[in-house]
């Protein structure tokens, strides 16, 4: 499979925190999600992706093309849609798009009006009055306007509410089925990737803990649950982080089979969440911790 985005052994460091060796790649065609708790490089990751930060050693490579000799090329086949609104807010949408049209060879005014239609943009109005909602539609069709290869999307449903969000992964999907584009999507909200992603990317405290197929996390990951008896220095190993409480424990395992094989039908197995990954392995703290509820 051809990669769109990688990263090779990328540092950047800051006075409080740094990206530490982070590798990664995006394959071409897949939705991947870029999940992480708050300040945990996310933003950073995806600053150098968008060369608006440099990385301190390392290389970072767009469509297999670097921003020192393609800078120019390689924005013009993404399109980045923001959290935040980046468009002149006293401009109507209709001005703002003759803006942002000049600077895209592929922009496609029949393209635009068939998302401001599906999306029942104004185009008339002033941008500062827009909801938080039709503000990321704004975005999001500013985005395929200019036949976007690869959108990059940074926590896009933060702050919206949950009807907008599922209409809003639906047109992520239906986007999705031509086969021609990639989304790189950074969320904190792990329940909207359930709906989309082929791919998860989990960054925590600056280092990449793994990407991985959404299918393969659910063969891999589980919730663990049995009594504190089971536990040793020998088992204990099992877990990325054990919760103990009066009534037994509640573990993480990124090896199904392996408790199986320990503890057989002693303990009980539930599907582990992408949230619950977050939370366990900030609990375990790149080791195996226990931690009482």
């Amino acid at each position: 499979m051809v990669n769109v985005i990688e990263l090779n052994n990328v540092n950047k460091s800051f006075e409080r925190f740094q990206i530490k060796d982070l590798s990664m790649s995006v394959k071409k065609g897949f939705v991947t999600g870029f999940i992480g708790g708050n300040g945990v490089g996310k933003s950073t990751t995806i600053k150098m992706m968008m060369n608006l930060l440099q990385p301190d050693s390392g290389t970072i490579s767009l469509f297999g093309l670097d921003y020192a000799k393609h800078e120019k090329e390689i924005k013009q086949r993404i399109g980045f849609v923001y959290d935040e609104n980046v468009f002149y807010e006293q401009l109507t949408l209709a001005e703002m798009k003759q803006i942002i049209k000049s600077a895209y060879k592929k922009w496609d005014d029949q393209l635009f009006h068939h998302y401001v239609q599906l999306f029942e943009l104004p185009l008339k109005q002033k941008i500062k009055s827009f909801s938080k909602g039709m503000m990321m539609k704004a975005s999001l069709t500013m985005a395929l306007s200019h036949h976007a290869e690869l959108i990059i999307m940074d926590e896009p449903t933060s702050g919206l509410d949950p009807i907008f969000r599922r209409e809003l992964l639906d047109i992520l999907h239906d986007i999705m089925e031509d086969g021609d584009k990639t989304i790189f999507f950074s969320t904190h909200i792990t329940t909207d990737l359930d709906r989309i992603a082929d791919y998860i990317a989990f960054i925590h405290n600056g280092k990449l803990m793994f990407t991985k197929e959404l299918t393969q996390i659910e063969e891999e990951y589980a919730i663990v649950k049995g009594g504190v008896e089971l536990l040793d220095r020998d088992t204990e190993k099992e877990f990325i982080s054990i919760r103990r409480s009066n009534h037994g424990f509640e573990a993480l395992t990124a090896n199904k089979a392996r408790v199986v094989q320990t503890f057989g039908d002693m303990v009980l197995m539930e599907k582990a969440t992408l949230e619950d990954i977050m939370f366990y392995t900030k609990k375990g703290a790149g080791s195996v911790a226990s931690f009482n509820c």
